[in-house]
């Protein structure tokens, strides 16, 4: 149930039982002598009703921290707790995409240079979201610096489409144009879409052609020929980020040692997931799947896909849904949603 329904629902329910109280105590409150008494009952109903929903109820009420926290209050929070695990790569990781998605470049250099600085410099991810975030600032231009950075990545990850297409765009700035086109091409194995794969096929034309495109040493943007958010796009890969919770009413249920499955389903389609990750049940927890969380080759979710995120505890490790097993799920838009609450508030029936 949605939030604006649930609220349509608490409303319409408090109408029809305060009508039917006062419908029924009617008679009491004619009484002058009664309607003391009278208030007093309807008190006690009213009272004894939200007592008890409250506490047979597996909903999350919109104070709950996981669902009322928005975008920055979740990055705050992920930002408090690397103060107290600052070993955590793939927190600092996490944050740096965190602050790019909200504008926040500085401070997603940061982040990123701490993971980076953990990893001993060979974490291609710390490096890209280093440079990218560097190219984002300066609104699209890829200068030596973030140029460098991107050759440094591809050493590590070379097949990275990110650091291709942003290496090829430095390469095209420098007159390198044969290398620029080699990995603008070599892009173009990899299955790019459509909308995305028609605009470098036109970039490695017109370079073939020696076309001089406007103002090429300005910024991504007109050295590309694509908007610099397109062009992040298409070597983004899908994923998908989102933040796990469990309802405090349900978490003396889970036991040490369980096992949290979340998986990614497309909605009303049966067979298996797109993508499934295993964890041990410790939250709140932050968990992102991509393409290599698929079970079945070829099986996954791309950009805009609607899909279902369900998330469930396990005691014995299994990952089959079983009658009382602990369990939350939620939309989300691949590619326009940046990262949602899943709270486990329910149970299998």
């Amino acid at each position: 149930m949605s939030l604006n329904a649930l609220v349509i629902f608490v409303i319409a329910a408090v109408l029809l039982a305060a009508v039917s109280f006062f419908w029924i105590l009617r008679p009491l409150w004619r009484e002058r002598s009664q309607r003391t008494t009278t208030g007093i009952v309807v008190a006690l109903l009213a009272v004894s009703a939200i007592a008890l929903y409250r506490y047979t109820s597996v909903w999350t009420w919109p104070s709950d921290a996981a669902v009322a926290d928005g975008q920055t209050m979740m990055v705050s929070r992920l930002a408090r707790r690397l103060e107290r695990e600052p070993d955590d790569v793939q927190g600092w990781l996490m944050l740096g995409r965190s602050h790019s998605a909200l504008g926040q470049y500085p401070l997603a250099q940061r982040a990123y240079r701490r993971a980076d600085r953990l990893e001993s410099g060979r974490n291609a991810e710390a490096i890209i979201g280093i440079a990218e975030a560097m190219v984002l600032q300066a609104d699209g231009v890829v200068d030596e610096r973030s140029g460098r950075l991107f050759e440094q990545a591809l050493v590590l990850e070379p097949d990275s489409e990110k650091a291709l297409f942003f290496s090829a765009v430095a390469a095209q700035r420098r007159g390198e144009t044969a290398l620029a086109v080699a990995r603008f091409e070599k892009i173009l194995t990899m299955a790019p879409p459509e909308n995305i794969r028609v605009i470098l096929q036109k970039q490695v034309e017109q370079l073939r052609r020696g076309i001089p495109l406007a103002g090429a040493a300005e910024s991504t943007s007109s050295a590309s020929g694509m908007p610099l958010a397109l062009a992040t796009t298409a070597a983004e890969k899908p994923r998908v980020i989102v933040a796990v919770s469990v309802k405090p009413t349900l978490a003396k249920m889970i036991s040490s040692g369980s096992t949290l499955f979340v998986f990614v389903r497309a909605p009303g389609r049966p067979g298996p997931p797109l993508a499934v990750k295993r964890l041990p049940a410790v939250f709140p927890v932050s968990v992102e799947l991509t393409a290599a969380d698929s079970m079945v080759e070829g099986v996954t979710f791309t950009a805009n896909d609607t899909v279902e995120i369900s998330a469930k505890v396990s005691s014995d490790g299994s990952a089959t849904l079983r009658s009382g097993d602990p369990f939350g799920k939620t939309r989300y838009i691949v590619g326009r949603d940046f990262k949602k609450a899943v709270v486990i508030d329910g149970l299998t029936p």
